[in-house]
């Protein structure tokens, strides 16, 4: 009975421990490869790389070879019906398409860079769906640290409740001045069952990115939320852009693919022979073989409009190729102005505001408590901290945002 117990202990034990592991809150770098892994959209995007791979190898694939077989001169009703196939003209041809001018080489270069494009469009698609993981990952933090801000803020208006009951059985403060309190606090309260529903919604938001069916109440994040005022040059995240925005190099393969495909049109204007073998036997003269060829005359049709379709193919790509170059720099260009502005207005708030704002709190606190200030003042003191906390975490977490913005415009992390 002891040793069933003891095991059952430690099975619980174990349980509770893997329990305890699946619980811990994840980091920005395990959210991100729970992503990449499980992510419905991400993976059908896989899919499509995977189609045109596939159809790399229908472009390379040689003309099949033709066969015929036929049977004349059976004479059933004439001469002996016993022997209809006495005077039988049995023949066979194979035939076979020769294509010049490379065009198989060049469907299976055309084909290759459209999967090249695909994989860069599939990099850009994970580069837009990373800023939206980003900016839910964002959210909760900041969702996270106003919650907790509110608890610490609910939890300091219950200790001067709790000394205001003291004060007044004393007969130190009358009874309005703790009624005024006691309704302060429904703002608070207000405060703190907001901030539990915005980081409830936030979670959901990332659960559903990463494709998760965990119970909001078991799933939680976790990493730093502050900022940091050292930013690189823009010229630098212009150069990073430019070597590695996905939409970017994309919009440039379809330069690369439009010259193959016109060089393919071109190709397609030649002539490819037909060679044809035959071989048949017809009776009474012996058995006869011979060869022959077939060249289409390509005097109507020398595919002009595919030669001159693909031509302006090529220049429709270039001009699109300029308009992504543009966008690059027009989104590096407004996201650095976003963050160095974020930056600008947090500073005043690490450096002066928030240690001001605790300082004025406390200060009134003590006056009011010990009869030197209205309870007006003190309130509004406290409003006054509460606002300015407020401000500074909604401030971090746009000074985030900007950051995956810029992520965002240059291609890959540059800014954690």
């Amino acid at each position: 009975m002891r040793q069933s117990i003891r095991w059952i202990l430690l099975a619980a034990a174990a349980m509770a421990g893997a329990h305890a592991q699946a619980q811990a809150p994840l980091t920005w770098q395990q959210v991100r490869a729970q992503f990449g892994a499980a992510n419905p959209t991400l993976r059908a995007g896989q899919i499509n790389i995977d189609e045109s791979k596939a159809a790399e190898i229908t472009a390379y694939l040689r003309p099949n070879p033709g066969f015929s077989f036929s049977v004349d001169q059976l004479q059933p009703f004439n001469g002996n019906p016993y022997r209809p196939l006495t005077y039988a003209f049995p023949m066979i041809s194979l035939n076979y398409l020769r294509e010049r001018d490379h065009k198989r080489e060049l469907r299976r270069d055309s084909a290759q860079e459209a999967t090249a494009i695909d994989v860069s469009q599939q990099a850009d698609l994970i580069r837009t769906l990373v800023f939206t993981l980003r900016s839910a990952f964002v959210s909760t933090l900041q969702a996270k640290a106003v919650l907790a801000l509110a608890k610490d803020n609910l939890d300091y208006f219950d200790r001067e409740l709790a000394i205001a009951r003291d004060r007044l059985a004393a007969g130190d403060i009358a009874q309005l001045d703790l009624k005024r309190l006691q309704l302060q606090r429904v703002q608070y309260e207000s405060d703190y069952q907001t901030a539990q529903v915005n980081l409830r919604t936030a979670k959901i938001q990332l659960l559903q990115l990463l494709n998760q069916r965990t119970p909001v109440d078991q799933f939680d994040v976790t990493g730093p939320f502050d900022f940091s005022d050292r930013i690189m040059p823009l010229d630098e995240f212009r150069n990073l852009a430019m070597d590695t925005r996905p939409d970017l190099k994309a919009a440039a393969q379809a330069v690369d693919k439009a010259r193959v495909d016109h060089q393919l049109a071109v190709s397609n204007g030649s002539t490819d022979p037909t060679f044809t073998f035959d071989a048949a036997h017809n009776p009474p003269i012996d058995r006869y073989f011979g060869f022959g060829v077939q060249i289409p005359l390509r005097i109507f049709d020398r595919n002009q409009g595919e030669k001159l379709r693909t031509q302006l193919d090529i220049t429709h790509a270039e001009r699109v190729k300029d308009a992504a170059q543009a966008l690059v720099f027009s989104d590096v260009d407004s996201a650095y102005v976003t963050l160095v502005s974020s930056v600008e207005l947090l500073k005043p708030y690490r450096d002066t505001y928030l240690q001001m704002a605790k300082d004025v709190r406390d200060t009134m606190e003590y006056s009011y408590q010990h009869g030197q200030a209205a309870l007006v003042d003190y309130l509004d003191a406290q409003r006054d901290y509460r606002a300015v906390y407020v401000d500074y975490l909604n401030l971090v977490g746009a000074y985030l945002t900007a950051a995956g913005q810029l992520n965002l415009a240059v291609g890959r992390e540059v800014i954690q």
